[in-house]
């Protein structure tokens, strides 16, 4: 596989194998040139590329990933549920998650896995040193990501996991799939609800995996009221564009640490390059290229998606 590098002089032949990305929309992706920065640093002869793909389409588009040979795809949404019903082969953790967020083509065979949780984890404790064993905890979102995050933090021994959604129903079923792999009280209920604003006050631990706050709707409302966190807890925004969103300004201003979700996409997107590649990811580099495109973004004034 290694020969010229891609990203250096845009060689592309008939032995160059293709990755890529399938979402709709995906045309504002940054993964391109992360996973584009990674094939050049190790001087692979591959590239990654966005495929627009829309919810009729998808069996059709993961056929695709075998009949024309790629080397593997990330997922994000809305198909991170959906495209499970469509590989040959899921792995553990996906499947507990319900979700998958990479593709890898192993000779044919389609085999989903996630990144996202394990990804979410690394960028918890090398970015903000902060172990969640024993904290308490409160996630906004009940979606694919939010699946992700909640597996990843059960696993990790939190003390109190609570989750809220604007859809009751969908955090209490992501709760009662929880509850056979957690070992902590989970509660679910609706972000408008009565439940929350106590259950804020008494966390160590905000993330917000909803859309909310995602451009171009940057300048909405968060979707809970930073004043109600006044324990200040660390607030974790998985949203990275824009990098500071009116949740994090405001929780800031109040005297909580914040972070935002280009850390998570940097190591999933790592993680996602081992599986395809096998070699140990060049992470610092990925996430030079990161924090590159999003600067680009920001000078053109514009921004892309939630996540990869």
């Amino acid at each position: 596989m290694e020969r010229e590098p891609v990203g250096s002089k845009s060689l592309i032949t008939g032995r160059t194998r293709v990755y890529g990305i399938i979402g709709d929309p995906v045309a504002h992706s940054l993964s391109p040139q992360m996973h584009n920065r990674a094939f050049t640093a190790h001087r692979l002869d591959c590239c990654y590329v966005p495929f627009p793909v829309a919810a009729a389409d998808l069996q059709a588009a993961v056929a695709a990933v075998r009949a024309l040979g790629l080397g593997g795809v990330n997922v994000t949404i809305p198909h991170k549920q959906r495209v499970l019903a469509y590989l040959d082969e899921i792995d553990r953790t996906a499947a507990l998650i319900g979700a998958v967020n990479t593709i890898v083509n192993r000779a044919g065979r389609l085999t989903g896995y996630n990144t996202d949780g394990a990804g979410w984890l690394a960028s918890l404790r090398f970015d903000a040193g902060f172990d969640p064993a024993g904290k308490r905890v409160v996630l906004l979102g009940a979606g694919g990501a939010a699946r992700a995050v909640s597996f990843g933090l059960v696993q990790s021994g939190v003390a109190r996991l609570g989750i809220f959604d604007i859809d009751g129903q969908r955090a209490e079923k992501l709760a009662a799939d929880l509850a056979p792999n957690a070992g902590c009280p989970i509660t679910a209920g609706e972000t408008a609800g009565d439940a929350l604003p106590a259950t804020l006050a008494e966390t160590d631990l905000l993330v917000n995996a909803t859309p909310v706050g995602m451009f171009p709707e940057h300048e909405a409302e968060p979707p809970v009221d930073p004043r109600q966190l006044t324990s200040q807890p660390l607030v974790y925004d998985l949203i990275y564009n824009p990098p500071n969103t009116r949740l994090l300004k405001e929780a800031s201003a109040l005297g909580c640490r914040v972070l935002n979700g280009t850390g998570m996409l940097v190591y999933q997107g790592a993680l996602a390059f081992e599986l395809w590649t096998g070699l140990r990811p060049p992470v610092e580099i990925m996430r030079q290229a990161l924090n590159e495109a999003l600067e680009g973004c920001s000078a053109r004034g514009g921004m892309g998606i939630l996540k990869q």
